[in-house]
């Protein structure tokens, strides 16, 4: 049975795609962490980021704009899809991204959105960039489409193009980030390295980036390698939307064979049981409490991804496919619905467990 995360119907698509096409274009309320380097530094959230200017943070409209991406690639028919091509060639525009790049670039932001936002923006461009390889003319033969059909592989070409200066910059960011970041963030919250390296590892797989590729795979030997023993009880912290120890076991799937994983898995995390129960979220319209639902989808896919790891027989991969059932049955029911603090964010969770969920059907349904 596929239990609490059935793959995703066309009405909640179509949910997701509204909120994401309502966030996006939603200036207000807007929490910036600009830094002001003069009077001059003072200006509206549009004129700062004229791409990325919308849903609450400049890093929850990164991938909101991923996610619109992703489900209108996967799902060509839904009745928003031509709403969402209008809205990228309104937000992508080459000055738009000039003016985004040109504020990346400043020294006094070399830090600014790391590694969270920069993972995500170029999780969004090797989006665009591996739907334009599915079948585009070149990108500079690519033009505006006109008609009333939804975005297809010529348009991501053209998307790609405009945002590969900003791209450009946010990847040399990221390898000087990864060389040379002695020891990884731990946190449950935007600061996490794991999660920034995943999201990193999987966009440079997708468009065949083997630096980044090797980059990571330096930055997570040197962080985690003497990693044993973790404390589960110390999780979750009132904040999280990202369990520490999961992220990094999803990480260290990726980058070691299956036996290698499982005997570092348990080395790692020998008592896991108490990240085995959904944590319980008081108050959605609090905007650090309700990132406890985020933590709610984010554990279900790390243990879809440590389950799929694991041989049949190994005792702790069906404790992790009953995690991950319930951790996605207590979150995604609360995706849409509620107050902003969530609304504008939680979607991209909730697509990014479905990802997972549809790769691993089989663990799900029972095989």
């Amino acid at each position: 049975m596929t239990g609490a995360l059935p793959p995703l119907d066309p009405a909640t698509v179509s949910g997701y795609v509204r909120v994401g096409l309502d966030n996006v274009t939603r200036e207000y309320p807007n929490h910036p962490a600009h830094l002001l380097t003069g009077p001059d530094d003072l200006d509206t959230p549009g004129a700062l980021h004229p791409v990325f200017y919308g849903s609450y943070d400049w890093h929850s409209a990164v991938h909101q704009h991923w996610m619109l991406i992703r489900l209108v690639r996967r799902h060509p028919e839904l009745p928003e899809a031509d709403t969402v091509r209008a809205l990228f060639d309104r937000h992508l525009t080459r000055d738009a991204v000039a003016t985004e790049d040109v504020y990346l670039r400043d020294p006094a932001r070399r830090a600014w959105e790391r590694p969270y936002g920069w993972a995500w923006l170029l999780t969004l461009s090797a989006e665009l960039r591996s739907w334009a390889a599915d079948d585009a003319p070149r990108a500079e033969e690519a033009a505006p489409s006109t008609g009333t059909v939804g975005p297809g592989p010529a348009d991501a070409s053209r998307w790609a193009t405009i945002l590969a200066p900003l791209a450009d910059t946010v990847r040399g960011r990221c390898l000087q980030w990864l060389a040379s970041a002695s020891y990884p963030q731990r946190s449950g919250t935007h600061a996490n390295s794991a999660f920034a390296a995943i999201l990193l590892h999987d966009a440079a797989l997708a468009t065949g980036d083997g630096e980044v590729l090797d980059a990571v795979a330096r930055a997570a030997q040197r962080w985690y390698s003497d990693d044993v023993g973790y404390p589960a009880w110390l999780e979750p912290s009132a904040s999280d939307f990202l369990s520490p120890v999961l992220v990094e076991a999803d990480l260290l799937r990726r980058l070691l064979p299956g036996g290698a994983f499982a005997e570092r898995f348990r080395r790692l995390l020998p008592e896991p049981g108490p990240l085995t129960e959904p944590v319980v979220v008081s108050d959605r319209t609090d905007p650090q409490t309700v990132h406890l639902d985020g933590l709610n989808l984010s554990r279900a896919w790390c243990w879809l991804g440590v389950g799929q790891q694991l041989d049949i027989d190994d005792p702790t991969r069906d404790l992790a496919i009953t995690a991950a059932r319930a951790h996605a049955g207590a979150s995604l029911p609360h995706v849409v619905g509620g107050d902003y603090v969530g609304e504008h964010w939680l979607a991209t969770f909730a697509v990014h467990l479905h990802d997972v969920a549809d790769r691993h059907r089989h663990l799900l349904d029972g095989a």
